[in-house]
């Protein structure tokens, strides 16, 4: 069995129009979101053993906000992914328990092809910052993943927390 976390990223800053996309932090709310996050993931025994995450300063700081022992994987090929960039390197896991970050809208597409049917939450096909998917997966080695197999155990969003 494999476990994937698939995170979007927390709130961004925008004040800066000068800044790059791929440079936005993220803003208050952002932090505190990811902090809440990363408790969640704690209390909830997910600690994952392996972390790709989008090279975005954005999806860096929510990783980091998150306080997980694994040190993240960045791979610029996550930034602004499509869905089947997103499944391309998930395939090349190695990990059991695996978190990915990355950023809409491909993210909320990879999200849908990934699970057999989507979770009863109103936020799922937007999949706002923060949103959270934890699903599961039949599978020995993640190269086998195939569109459709997961079953979804948690969606959440930062708003869901306590």
């Amino acid at each position: 069995m494999k476990t994937l976390i698939l995170m979007r990223h927390a709130k961004s800053d925008w004040g800066d129009p000068r800044l790059p996309d791929s440079a936005r932090p993220l803003n208050a709310r952002g932090c505190r979101a990811a902090t809440a996050l990363g408790h969640w993931l704690r209390t909830q025994d997910l600690a994952p053993d392996q972390i790709l995450c989008s090279s975005a300063v954005r999806t860096q700081e929510t990783c980091t906000r998150l306080k997980l022992d694994a040190a993240p994987d960045l791979h610029d090929a996550l930034y602004l992914a499509e869905a089947d960039e997103m499944l391309t390197v998930l395939r090349r896991a190695t990990g059991s328990l695996v978190l990915m970050l990355g950023h809409n809208p491909g993210i909320a597409e990879f999200a849908a092809l990934l699970v057999a049917a989507p979770p009863d939450h109103e936020r799922f096909d937007d999949y706002p910052t923060g949103a959270t998917l934890i699903a599961r997966f039949d599978i020995a080695d993640w190269a086998a993943l195939q569109p459709g197999s997961g079953t979804v155990l948690q969606f959440l969003t930062p708003r869901d927390l306590p």
